[in-house]
């Protein structure tokens, strides 16, 4: 009896990478030790022999300077050992996942969700992509943006979706349009597809309500406190997450019928991590 083949999955990268130089809220630094380094450097690790007692450690540094207690890049094939990189960036930088912990100490008056605490089952869900890229930048994408993308598309929003956001906007990812030129979710809007069950809703810009300059200018406008942060504050009293800077959602060829798996990294304590988010069609 012959197998039928199953054809392979699909994967669409949705994620933009964690990078240096890049016009962008906060610094990212990345200290990168080449493969002949890292051979030395692990030299030098092996002779301070941390955690062994003061002495010893004494002894060994005192081997490593005479070179009889010492390894360089020329112990291995090519001169090369392995390389090594270190990271220091806000988890908010790339592709990231934000936890109910991000929103406030408080979610539905019980202690937030940390990044640690966001249920798995929430990150690997059907997916549906909603084009809301007619909206211009500073614009609140409305109740009746998302029911008419909805209607569009004739879908019914169900429990667990994780619902993506296409604007274009990640087109302007390392210029200094990608700062503002995007539209936001209103709290209106993040609140009905709360209501609907949604756990997990993704956008393809910098920030998931209006730019900030746009915030703050109707705050100074108004001293109407309501326009500050808007959706990211609503998480306070309904439980959900949100997915800042994907990309590429116009490559999904289909607006559902595809899984999303939006997986983050686990960090203790914090409300907020990278994110490799992927459309498995």
């Amino acid at each position: 009896m012959k197998r039928k083949n199953t054809p392979k999955p699909s994967i669409i990268d949705l994620s933009l990478p964690i990078e240096e130089d890049i016009d962008n809220t906060f610094r990212t630094y990345i200290e990168r030790l080449n493969h002949s380094d890292g051979a030395d450097y692990l030299g030098w690790v092996v002779a301070k022999s941390k955690g062994r007692p003061f002495f010893e450690r004494v002894k060994n540094i005192i081997k490593y300077y005479l070179g009889v207690r010492r390894i360089t890049r020329a112990n291995f094939p090519d001169n090369m050992f392995i390389s090594h990189e270190t990271v220091s960036a806000s988890v908010h930088m790339g592709t990231h996942l934000d936890a109910p912990y991000h929103f406030g100490l408080l979610c539905e008056g019980k202690d937030a969700k940390d990044i640690e605490a966001v249920p798995l089952e929430w990150c690997y869900s059907d997916g549906v992509v909603l084009d809301m890229s007619h909206k211009k930048a500073g614009d609140a994408i409305t109740v009746k943006d998302i029911e008419s993308a909805i209607k569009k598309i004739k879908y019914k929003i169900k429990p667990f979706d994780i619902v993506l956001i296409k604007t274009g906007a990640d087109k302007y990812n390392g210029t200094k349009e990608y700062m503002t030129k995007f539209p936001g979710m209103s709290k209106e809007a993040t609140e009905w597809l709360v209501n609907k069950g949604v756990k997990i809703i993704g956008v393809d810009f910098l920030g998931f309500d209006r730019p900030y300059p746009y915030m703050i200018g109707d705050y100074f406008k108004t001293k109407d406190n309501s326009h500050l942060w808007p959706s990211h504050l609503f998480g306070r009293k309904k439980e959900y997450c949100h997915i800042e800077r994907l990309a590429n959602l116009d490559k999904i060829p289909k607006p559902y019928g595809f899984k999303v798996a939006c997986f983050p990294i686990k960090i203790k304590n914090v409300g907020a991590s990278w994110a490799r988010v992927v459309a498995i069609i």
